[in-house]
């Protein structure tokens, strides 16, 4: 789902609920709370604010993320996009050392714990040993068109279905998907210097450096892509966010609430990294979940607090926030028995936007 998709979703959610929760006589809890994600890095609509303001994007980065530069490098990522049985393609030149027709289909399927390339009549055209890999210009069969190339790799009678591409094609297929192409051009400038960054720095260097989702970044390839956001990737080429002249981890998310937070409170088991320090975010107000609150019934935040305390839930205390007012540890307090949990936990279980919350038994 792309990142204005995540938030309407969220936000249609939380209307519903609260809508719901207000018209019950079992709705006992209110919970209060700011932003959107884990508040570490890049604030997606405080950039967005900061870009409305007339901020150029050098600027927004440095603000972001403590005393960095910015410097310049390219690469490959190998992006994984999915895993089947056999992957069908169209538009390659060349694969496994076989000149292909562009217009015609072939697939490539796992087979006796290697891959082979089949024609569109099923008939094996190579074997390709482990790795089946088509030339760049291709449109894959329940996935779209991409820029780079199709490298099917056999995994235990599976493949993983995976586009190599450069770094500058790679973030062209992530800044549409990450972005809205509306957003002023700064504010997409300093997305695709993040997600560039990103996809080099946490790039795993085995059979594929990234996910194709949130456990990554989204990226969408050539069908998603936009001028606007195009435009925002060739006029950053090749540039990154660098810490003592190396790549830094640019972790970002959507919604700070107006402070993000230190990495080492942002994440579980999180550590001091002196760049992702906690920083005022003075417009991120454009946000729908900038402020957001949920309502519970006393049924339901038992059930979904259930082991975390004993005989009837009473309250929840914030024990520990970050610099920022984010829940670092929090105690669930019931009439026989209390825990004390990570707020991210706590986040998990209660199924809320962020862990900068409050609670209010009523």
């Amino acid at each position: 789902m792309s990142f204005v998709g995540r938030v309407a979703t969220i936000l249609l959610a939380a209307i519903v609920g609260a809508c719901w929760a207000a018209g019950s006589a079992e709705a006992k809890w209110v919970v209060k709370g700011h932003g959107y994600g884990h508040g570490v890095g890049l604030s997606q609509y405080g950039a967005y604010g900061y870009a409305s303001h007339g901020v150029g994007y050098q600027k927004i980065l440095a603000h972001y993320y403590t005393g960095t530069d910015l410097g310049h490098e390219a690469g490959q990522i190998r992006v994984l996009l999915g895993e089947s049985g056999s992957v069908g393609f169209s538009g390659a030149g060349k694969a496994c050392g076989e000149s292909l027709s562009k217009r015609s289909k072939y697939t490539f399927v796992a087979a006796g714990g290697g891959v082979d390339l089949r024609d569109s009549h099923g008939k094996k055209v190579t074997g390709c040993g482990d790795e089946g890999v088509a030339s760049e210009g291709i449109k894959i069969a329940g996935y779209g068109s991409y820029r780079g190339r199709l490298v099917a790799h056999e995994n235990g009678g599976q493949l993983l279905v995976i586009n190599e591409l450069g770094s500058e094609d790679y973030v062209r297929g992530v800044v549409a998907n990450e972005s809205p192409a509306s957003w002023p051009i700064d504010a997409l400038r300093a997305q695709a210097v993040v997600s560039r960054t990103y996809g080099l720095a946490t790039s795993r260097g085995g059979i594929f450096d990234q996910y194709a989702d949130t456990r990554s970044q989204v990226y969408g390839g050539k069908d998603s892509e936009t001028k606007e956001t195009n435009q925002a990737v060739a006029d950053t080429a090749e540039q990154v966010v660098t810490y003592k002249g190396k790549l830094a981890v640019t972790y970002f998310f959507s919604t700070s609430g107006g402070q993000t937070e230190d990495s080492e409170s942002g994440f579980p088991g999180g550590t001091p990294i002196p760049y992702l320090r906690s920083v005022n975010d003075p417009y991120d107000d454009l946000s729908p979940l900038h402020n957001w609150s949920e309502t519970f019934s006393d049924d339901d935040m038992e059930t979904r607090l259930s082991g975390l305390f004993g005989g009837k839930l009473e309250k929840v205390d914030v024990v520990q926030t970050g610099s920022s007012p984010r829940i670092v540890k929090a105690r669930i307090v019931g009439s026989q028995d209390s825990t004390t949990i990570p707020g991210d936990l706590l986040r998990e279980r209660l199924g809320l936007n962020s862990t900068w919350a409050r609670f209010k038994h009523r």
